[in-house]
């Protein structure tokens, strides 16, 4: 059985996200703060943590850092402000997706599937899609028989675009996640890098799709089903 953590300073959230999780066939533990949490995960391990940001003492930010330090743990952060700031520093802190509050405890439902889905398909430091593999301890891209040899920030901005599959990404969201708060280019810095990385990938290019307006995401969809190309 999966077990979940959710960590959020309202009871009511944290019943709402439990009877949702336990219909899902979650084996869920509650903490109302972040040193309750962090002890808890301490003593057990947990497949997903619902964590939100604006707690009493240690907030939800302090709380993911201390947890990036020694786990990959997916992770879905909670929020009660719908401000920019908010998500660029959870992703830049390691989280794995946002939901804002007040949300719909069916949508949360779907990106904690979406988010173990995602998870799944990465296997200690291989994040594998068919004959598509990303090597992130040797910085590999193995496409088929090919071996690609990626730039630094091209295969960066792969391995992201790759461990939120399905999820649209922002170029700002990419730009802070990849060069960082301190580097003060512009978005189009993504869109050429981007465009070199398609270059790069080959027959394998369609695999980062651009959504209109917003950003890009990853796209792998299984070879019988549809194809990549």
């Amino acid at each position: 059985m999966k077990k979940m953590l959710i960590v959020d300073d309202d009871i009511h959230i944290r019943n709402l996200v439990k009877v949702y999780a336990e219909l899902e066939g979650f084996q869920c533990s509650e903490a109302g703060d972040a040193e309750q949490a962090l002890f808890l995960l301490s003593e057990a391990d947990y497949d997903i943590l619902i964590l939100d940001i604006m707690m009493p003492g240690k907030d939800g930010f302090q709380a993911l850092r201390e947890i990036r330090e020694h786990s990959h743990l997916p992770v879905i952060m909670l929020t009660a402000r719908n401000e920019e700031y908010d998500t660029l520093m959870g992703f830049q802190l390691g989280a794995d997706d946002y939901v804002s509050k007040p949300f719909s405890p069916r949508e949360l439902m779907a990106r904690v599937n979406a988010v173990l889905k995602r998870a799944g398909n990465e296997i200690g430091s291989i994040l594998k899609f068919g004959e598509f593999c990303i090597q992130t301890d040797t910085r590999l891209v193995i496409a088929g028989e090919k071996t690609i040899n990626l730039p630094m920030k091209e295969f960066d901005l792969l391995v992201k675009l790759a461990r939120n599959e399905h999820i649209v990404l922002t170029r700002d969201q990419l730009m802070e996640s990849v060069w960082g708060y301190e580097y003060y280019g512009t978005t189009r810095t993504v869109d050429t890098h981007i465009k070199s990385l398609r270059e790069h990938l080959g027959e394998y290019r369609r695999l980062i799709q651009t959504v209109w307006g917003v950003g890009y995401k990853f796209e792998y969809k299984e070879k019988g089903n549809e194809s990549l190309l």
